[in-house]
C-alpha cells in the first residue's frame, strides 16, 4: 500500500474506554478529562477520595463525555485485576491504560522504614506492572493498545530524600521499554511521560525550585495530560518504549 492509500490517522478501536488511576489527583484529574474530550469512555479511578473522583466525573460528563468511577486499594494485589474487570462492566475493554497513581513517603535513606519503603514500591510500581499486565490480555486479542506510564523526572536525576520514590519511578521507565518491546507487534504501545515540577498537592511549598527552572515557572497538570493524551492517540503509534520529559527545561 503507497503512503497516499495508508488512511490517517490510523483507526482505534471504536469500542473499549480508557482507565486512568489516581484520576482524583490533579494530573490525573487533567488526563481523565483529556482523554475524555478524545471521545473515550473514562474509567475515573480512586483509592481513598471517591469525593473528588465525583468531582472530576462530573466535569467530564458536564463536557459531554461519559465515564464511571472505580475505586480500589492498588497496594493489593487482587486490586489489579478487581479494577479492569470493574472498568470493564461499566464501559467496555479497557483500550487506554494510563499509570498514574502514585504516593511518597519521603525519607533519608537511613531513615526510611521497611514499611515505607515497601508501600511506595507497592502503589508506584507493584500496582503499575500488575494493572499493565492484565489490561494486555485483552489489548493483545484485540490487536490495538495504549500503555502510558506517568514517572517522574526524579527518576533521572539526584532526588534526596526520595530513594523508595525515585527506586519505584526509574522502574517504572525500565518496565516501559521492556514491555514495548514485547508487544509492538501487536499495535500496541507502551511509554512513559516524566514530569517535573507540576502543580499539585505534592509540590506544595516547593516553590524555591522554580528559580532552578529555565521556564522559571512550575507546569501545569493539563499540560502533562496533553501529552498524555497524544501518546494514547492514533496519531502516536509509531512512538513506543519512549520516555518524554514534561519539565519546562530542568533535565535530568
Amino acid at each position: 500500500m503507497s503512503p497516499k492509500e495508508r488512511p490517517w490517522p490510523p483507526a482505534r478501536p471504536e469500542d473499549g474506554c480508557a482507565l486512568v488511576t489516581g484520576a482524583s489527583g490533579a494530573i490525573g484529574a487533567a488526563t481523565a478529562q483529556a482523554l475524555a474530550a478524545q471521545g473515550w469512555p473514562v474509567a475515573v479511578h480512586y483509592g481513598g477520595r471517591r469525593e473528588r473522583a465525583q468531582v472530576v466525573l462530573d466535569a467530564i460528563e458536564a463536557a459531554g463525555g461519559t465515564g464511571a468511577l472505580v475505586g480500589a486499594d492498588l497496594a493489593d494485589p487482587a486490586a489489579a485485576q478487581a479494577l479492569l474487570d470493574e472498568a470493564t462492566e461499566a464501559l467496555g475493554p479497557v483500550r487506554v491504560l494510563v499509570n498514574n497513581a502514585g504516593i511518597t513517603r519521603d525519607n533519608l535513606a537511613l531513615q526510611i522504614s521497611d514499611e515505607d519503603w515497601q508501600d511506595v514500591i507497592d502503589v508506584d510500581l507493584s500496582a503499575a506492572f500488575r494493572l499493565l499486565r492484565a489490561a494486555l490480555k485483552p489489548m493483545v486479542r484485540a490487536r490495538w493498545g495504549r500503555i502510558v506510564n506517568v514517572s517522574s523526572l526524579n527518576a533521572l536525576r539526584n532526588s534526596p530524600g526520595q530513594a523508595n520514590y525515585a527506586a519505584a519511578k526509574a522502574g517504572l521507565l525500565g518496565m516501559t521499554r521492556s514491555v514495548a518491546a514485547e508487544v509492538a507487534r501487536r499495535n500496541i504501545t507502551v511509554n512513559a511521560v516524566a514530569p517535573g515540577y507540576i502543580e499539585s498537592e505534592m509540590t506544595e511549598g516547593l516553590d524555591e525550585i522554580k528559580q532552578f527552572i529555565p521556564m522559571r515557572r512550575s507546569g501545569q497538570p493539563e499540560e502533562v495530560a496533553a501529552a498524555i493524551a497524544f501518546l494514547a492517540s492514533p496519531e502516536a503509534s509509531y512512538i513506543t518504549g519512549s520516555t518524554l520529559k514534561i519539565d519546562g527545561g530542568l533535565g535530568g
